[in-house]
Parts: structure tokens; sequence; C-alpha cells
């Protein structure tokens, strides 16, 4: 088995969502699909209700920090009590897009944390030029998780595996100029890595050019297996068992 820990496979974000995940079954491929608003986590919900190889994850991304409101909190509440959720996610924070809303992506992101507390749930968290903001915040948090496609250094990397973070190596580790997440990683070691693809964002090298699709795991595997002067096997085993120890497939 192997599990892709980030996705948004579903049709309002990539098309023929459904025969992807169809093949994915096939390699025996699970995926947890990650919703960012209201609409895509219905999409979730629904795909998971219908593939024994979807698993969803439920949240409000800090592109939704300007609208969300009361009645968006109190549903996903409810959602997140079905039993094909596996985590709260994606959600965080993007300084990278807009500093401006920085207090409502903080308070939005504090209301998912608390949602995260409340159902026992682990999180999937998204940040990008914000990691001592995500940091302080997941701290004060009694929160698991990962950190999905992580793009920091091995000191902080430990510092989030010590709240009990594990960390999300996506297609960037395949492109040629990105040599900080390969130091990274192998500096860090496979005990605490979790694989992912963001399909159908951040396609691997190997298929630039292409939407990405969990069916292209098998790069960023590979490029781990390299990297860490390990059995590309012995990648896949490691990373499926801590996605299953930590999201509970």
């Amino acid at each position: 088995m192997m599990i892709d820990t980030h996705c948004h496979v579903y049709e309002s974000e990539i098309q023929n969502a459904e025969d992807i995940i169809g093949k994915a079954a096939k390699r025996d491929i699970h995926i947890i699909l990650n919703g960012t608003d209201p609409a895509s986590n219905r999409e979730v919900l629904n795909l998971a209700g219908r593939y024994d190889n979807v698993h969803a994850a439920l949240g409000y991304l800090y592109s939704f920090a300007d609208d969300v409101t009361d009645d968006d909190i109190s549903l996903l509440d409810e959602q997140l009590c079905g039993e094909n959720v596996v985590a709260v996610g994606e959600i965080g924070l993007d300084y990278y897009i807009t500093r401006e809303n920085k207090d409502r992506q903080k308070e939005l992101f504090d209301n998912m944390l608390d949602l995260a507390e409340r159902h026992r749930l682990p999180v999937i968290v998204h940040s990008r030029k914000s990691i001592q903001d995500t940091f302080d915040m997941l701290k004060s948090h009694d929160v698991v998780g990962s950190l999905h496609c992580y793009q920091g250094s091995a000191e902080m990397a430990r510092e989030f595996i010590k709240l009990g973070f594990y960390i999300g190596i996506a297609g960037p580790i395949t492109y040629t100029n990105n040599k900080k997440i390969r130091r990274m990683a192998s500096q860090v070691g496979i005990s605490h890595m979790l694989v992912e693809t963001d399909s159908p964002y951040l396609t691997p090298e190997e298929r630039r050019g292409e939407r990405n699709t969990p069916l292209n795991l098998k790069y960023i595997t590979g490029k781990l297996s390299r990297e860490l002067g390990i059995e590309e096997s012995e990648v896949i085993e490691a990373t499926a068992r801590n996605a299953r120890e930590l999201f509970g497939i």
C-alpha cells in the first residue's frame, strides 16, 4: 500500500477525478482528499463515502478567511463527525499570497485547531512564509498532524516533530534546483515523513507540464529512496506506516 496524504482529486479541481481514483485503487494507492471550503468539503465527503481507497480531510484554508461565517464553522463541526473523516485539513497560514488579512487567517486557523481538539483528529497544515506563527499556534493547542509540503529547515522540522508532527514530502523534492528540501530530508530521516502529491498541483520533475495525480507518488518515493540511501520499498513501507498511525487508516 502507498498512501498519498494530501491531494485535491475532485471535479472542481481536476477533470476525470473518479477515473483517477479508480486507477489509484488498482495500484493499491490510498489517498486523503483535502477540502478547503464548504463546497470542496462536500465533494470530499461524497467521494470518501463511495471509494474504499479515499479518506476525507475537511477544513477551511486561509483563502476562505475573509468569507467564513459562524454557520460555516457549525457546518464543519457537524461534518467532522463523519465515519470517513480522518483529519482536519487543509488548514493553515499563507503570508506569501497576502499578509493584509493576517489576523483573520490566524483567527480561522485557531478555530480549525479548536475543532481538531474537540474531535480528537489530526490536522493537515499549510504554512507558507508563516513558519514561526504556524509553530507558535500549533504549540498552543493539543494537536498532532502533518506539515503539508514542508519547505522549512531540518532544525525547524525537528521542532515540529517534537510536537507530534510528521513532515510531508511532495513533488518539489524532485525539482533540480530544490536542494534545500533534499538536504532537509536527508537530515531528518524517514521515521517522521509522509509522502503526498498535492494533486493536481506540484507535479514531479519527471512529469512537468502535466496535471499531477496520485499515480505520480512513485517519483516522490523514488527520489526519497535515492536521497536517503535506502530501498524504495522501505520508503513506501515506512511512510505508509506513519500515515496509518497518524490518520488511523
